[in-house]
C-alpha cells in the first residue's frame, strides 16, 4: 500500500481517540515515512518498514489514559434535548446502580487476583522462615546432645528450602502472568471506547 492507503487506514482505526491525539499520530508518521521516502525508499518500501497498523494502533491506545479515551467517547457529539435529558434523569438509580455495581465487581475480582499472588509471596516467605527456624532449631538441639531431634529438623529444614525454591518460581510467574493479564485487559477495556471502521 502507499503513503495515503497507509494515512487513511491509520486514521479509521484510531477513529474513537480523542482528535488531536489522532491528528498527531498522523502527523508523525506522515513526517516518518516523508524522511523514509527522502532517503531513498519508495513509498511502498518505506509504509512496510514502519510495521503493521494492527501493531502501531496497539503501540498508540497503550499509551493514552484510559480515561482520556473514556471522556472523549462519552463526550455527546450533539447537544441533548429536553426528552433525551428527562430520560436520563429518570433512568439514573437503574444506569448508574448497574455500573456501580459492574465497577465493584471488576475492583473484586482485580483485588482477588493480587491477593492471590500475595499468599503465594506470603507461602514463600513461611518456607523460608521454617527452614531458618529448622536449622536453628537443629543446631540447638544437637548442641544439647538430642541428635535424632536436631537430624530431624535440619532434614525438615531442607525439604522446607527446596519448597521453598519451587515456590519462588511459582509465584514469580504467577506475578508475571497477572501483570501480562492486566496489561491485555486494559489494552482490551480501551479498544471497547474506540470505534473501528473498515479502511
Amino acid at each position: 500500500m502507499n503513503k495515503q492507503e497507509f494515512l487513511e487506514r491509520l486514521r479509521a482505526s484510531l477513529n474513537g481517540l480523542p482528535s488531536d491525539d489522532i491528528e498527531g499520530r498522523i502527523a508523525f508518521y506522515n513526517e516518518m515515512l516523508d524522511d523514509k521516502i527522502e532517503e531513498g525508499m519508495s513509498e511502498q518500501e518505506a509504509v512496510k518498514s514502519v510495521g503493521s497498523i494492527e501493531k502501531i494502533v496497539i503501540d498508540i491506545v497503550d499509551d493514552i489514559p484510559l480515561a482520556k479515551i473514556a471522556k472523549e467517547r462519552i463526550k455527546p457529539k450533539k447537544r441533548l434535548i429536553a426528552w433525551e435529558i428527562t430520560l436520563i434523569v429518570l433512568g439514573f438509580p437503574i444506569w448508574f446502580s448497574l455500573l456501580a455495581a459492574l465497577f465493584a465487581v471488576a475492583i473484586s475480582l482485580y483485588a482477588v487476583l493480587w491477593c492471590v499472588i500475595i499468599c503465594l509471596w506470603a507461602v514463600f516467605v513461611s518456607f523460608i522462615a521454617c527452614a531458618l527456624g529448622g536449622i536453628f532449631a537443629g543446631v540447638i538441639f544437637a548442641a544439647e546432645g538430642n541428635l535424632p531431634t536436631g537430624a530431624a529438623m535440619l532434614g525438615a529444614s531442607l525439604v522446607c528450602i527446596g519448597l521453598s525454591v519451587f515456590m519462588f518460581f511459582g509465584a514469580k510467574a504467577a506475578t508475571k502472568g497477572i501483570l501480562i493479564l492486566t496489561k491485555r485487559l486494559a489494552l482490551k477495556l480501551k479498544a471497547c471506547f474506540i470505534k473501528r471502521e473498515e479502511a
